[in-house]
């Protein structure tokens, strides 16, 4: 009886975990299924970000690309668009004058005429974003007025091309196409003469200069007003329009500062 005792197995421990069951997915180690890692940048996350940084950056690119005016060589926080009329034009802004008839703008470069004075010749542009379009305007020597000062009806001032520093001048000698006045490009910052000097003149009631205004200049010297005309040039300056003085009041000869970068006014020159 002891040896049949003996020979009959030990019940089973309560503390020992039951079989699994067939249906386990655990049932052994070698079946069990490990998790892939993937390295952080194959993560969703780390994709979703680059995503998130190229958006940005493609934002910024386009809002730099609206705001800034490559041709203009300013610093555009002070640009005003075109046709918004009420900006006041003060000393040391720099703007582009529109012929009102042709819609062309006042431009010149580093190109002499052929005939005439030989200078730098000036004409009339039919783009509106060339930068050689720029002229920035300043008092006459001998006066007070300084940077942000306002331009009142009457003032004589002075507009200097921003590219090649010359000073808008006229003269005597006659102009390439219509044999008016020649009006060109003279002098450098140290070097001006009344023949730079133009004066302003505000088409209507305004006292004070203002983007969009109807104005006409008149050279103090030859008493010509800026004029320009839908004749243009064929060979240097193709399809450029002649830019000269005539000293009859035409409709011809009037112009609007356009584009530009306008300075903050000194409330104290009003």
């Amino acid at each position: 009886q002891q040896q049949a005792l003996s020979r009959r197995k030990p019940p089973p421990s309560s503390s020992s975990s039951p079989p699994p069951s067939s249906d386990s997915p655990l049932r052994t180690p070698s079946a069990r299924k490990a998790i892939p890692e993937f390295p952080f940048y194959q993560q969703n996350w780390f994709i979703a970000l680059l995503f998130l940084m190229a958006l940005g950056f493609f934002c910024l690119a386009l809002f730099l690309y609206l705001s800034l005016d490559p041709d203009s060589g300013y610093t555009p926080a002070s640009a005003a668009p075109s046709g918004k009329e009420g900006v006041e034009i003060t000393y040391g802004s720099a703007i582009k004058l529109m012929h009102e008839k042709t819609k062309f703008r006042l431009h010149s470069h580093d190109v002499p005429y052929g005939s005439g004075s030989g200078q730098q010749s000036v004409t009339g542009f039919p783009g509106v974003t060339d930068s050689n379009s720029y002229w920035i305007v300043k008092p006459v020597p001998g006066t007070t007025f300084k940077q942000g000062d306002a331009i009142k009806n009457g003032a004589t001032i002075r507009l200097q091309h921003m590219k090649t520093r010359k000073w808008l001048h006229s003269h005597l000698h006659a102009s390439p196409i219509s044999g008016n006045l020649e009006v060109s490009c003279f002098g450098d910052d140290s070097n001006s003469d009344t023949g730079d000097h133009w004066k302003l003149t505000i088409e209507g009631s305004g006292k004070i200069w203002k983007q969009d205004q109807r104005v006409r200049l008149q050279h103090i010297d030859t008493s010509g007003y800026l004029h320009s005309h839908d004749k243009k040039y064929q060979r240097i300056a193709g399809g450029q329009q002649e830019v000269c003085g005539i000293r009859e009041k035409r409709a011809d000869n009037v112009w609007l500062a356009a584009e530009g970068v306008y300075l903050p006014v000194n409330e104290s020159s009003k």
